[in-house]
């Protein structure tokens, strides 16, 4: 394959790039947004189609350093389950130090002169507003509430019983629509209430996740991970009394404590040095606020691939528990439930190793006729944890899809 990257105006709008079709990864208007799919496969098979990749014949010289092929993907939560990455025909991207660029791939160098690049740009930013929408709306959950009370009670005696250090138990329920869901308008509202999540539409997966994996630029590497979560109730004098409550609470400082610790102890072996917060500070979304715990370092040279990392930290104590492969055959064992993507990892890499990877949480899984839409939420179960008080975390967390997706236009 041939590509051609060239600089354009930051004018265009990622979300209207993305529309109701395309792929998006953006957090706080940092992304990338893409159309017209060309390659759907693994992570071993576009990693070799990344590297294969020429650079077009009609490219200027100055175009040779700017930004490579992307390509998005989504990474499941079951470790021995195949990821998922989509190549697009363009992608645009707004880059962090101001600038944008439009990148095109394809077979035939016909599609990357000036003019047919200066076409698709002028094609790929409809910024038309979604149409207005009556849609009706039924939702009921999946997993029944008695099971997911009785799976927190059995995974909290698991903790107790010295079997388990921590696990994360999910439950999911279904939003179901007269008239197809509106993914433009959806992900409109989700640019609304959460700008500063990583929001992203790739392969089904919709949502807005507060929880970076790991980023790599060259020899940086990056994670903020959370875990420990309270409500807002929308008055400031009262969700400062909630923070305040969740950091002094011994249970969620346990819970955030066993997540910190494995990101650290995967990422260390591959840096010459990593370092993180001295104490967990308050990450606030706009319906729940966590403990979060920012840990930055340098890679070894030459670096890991960003994709190596997310295999080895994937899926975090933070959605599956620890030990991991202990706390992930207790949830396969008692959950009965198909998470698929949900406490994966959703992003992009490049062919350099680059990229940026969130967890897949804050999401929602539609379907193909996009008339139903499948939710996720879940939360640790240590061995302070109460069944009650967990069903009710689960539903703070469900509310962030379920508005963004029945809210009126």
């Amino acid at each position: 394959m041939i590509y051609r990257t060239v600089p354009v105006s930051t004018e265009f709008d990622l979300n209207a790039v993305c529309g109701g079709d395309g792929v998006l990864f953006v957090q706080s208007g940092i992304g990338s947004a893409g159309r017209n799919e060309i390659l759907r496969t693994d992570s071993d098979a576009i990693r070799a189609v990344l590297n294969e990749m020429i650079l077009s014949r009609h490219a200027q010289p100055t175009e040779s350093t700017l930004a490579s092929p992307i390509a998005f993907g989504l990474v499941p939560f079951l470790p021995e389950n195949p990821s998922v990455f989509l190549l697009m025909g363009a992608t645009f991207t707004k880059h962090s130090d101001g600038s944008a660029t439009m990148t095109v791939v394809s077979d035939s160098e016909d599609d990357l002169t000036d003019e047919s690049l200066q076409t698709l740009l002028a094609s790929s930013n409809d910024s038309r507003p979604p149409r207005p929408s009556s849609n009706s709306y039924r939702v009921s959950p999946v997993m029944p509430v008695g099971r997911y009370l009785d799976t927190v009670t059995a995974a909290r005696d698991a903790v107790r019983a010295g079997l388990l250090r921590k696990a994360v138990i999910a439950r999911d329920i279904e939003v179901h629509a007269d008239d197809p869901i509106d993914t433009h308008a959806v992900l409109l509202r989700l640019r609304a209430l959460f700008g500063s999540s990583y929001r992203y539409c790739i392969n089904n997966m919709i949502g807005a996740s507060p929880e970076l994996l790991v980023e790599v630029a060259g020899r940086t590497v990056r994670s903020h991970p959370l875990a420990g979560t309270a409500p807002r109730s929308g008055d400031a004098e009262t969700d400062a009394a909630l923070a305040e409550a969740l950091i002094a609470s011994t249970k969620d400082q346990l819970e955030h404590r066993v997540v910190i610790d494995m990101v650290h102890d995967t990422l260390l072996p591959h840096c010459s040095y990593l370092d993180w917060e001295a104490e967990p500070s308050i990450v606030t979304v706009a319906n729940v606020q966590h403990l979060g715990t920012a840990i930055e370092g340098a890679l070894h040279d030459p670096p890991a691939h960003v994709f190596t990392l997310v295999q080895a930290l994937c899926p975090t104590p933070a959605l599956g528990g620890f030990p991991s492969s202990e706390a992930i055959d207790f949830i396969t064992e008692h959950e009965e439930m198909d998470r698929n993507f949900y406490g994966g990892a959703v992003g992009w890499m490049n062919r350099d190793g680059d990229g940026c990877f969130a967890v897949t949480i804050r999401c929602a899984e539609l379907s193909n006729d996009r008339r139903s839409a499948r939710l996720f939420a879940g939360g640790g179960i240590v061995a302070d944890s109460n069944p009650y008080s967990e069903l009710a975390e689960t539903q703070a967390k469900f509310q962030a899809m379920l508005r963004a997706i029945t809210q009126e236009n």
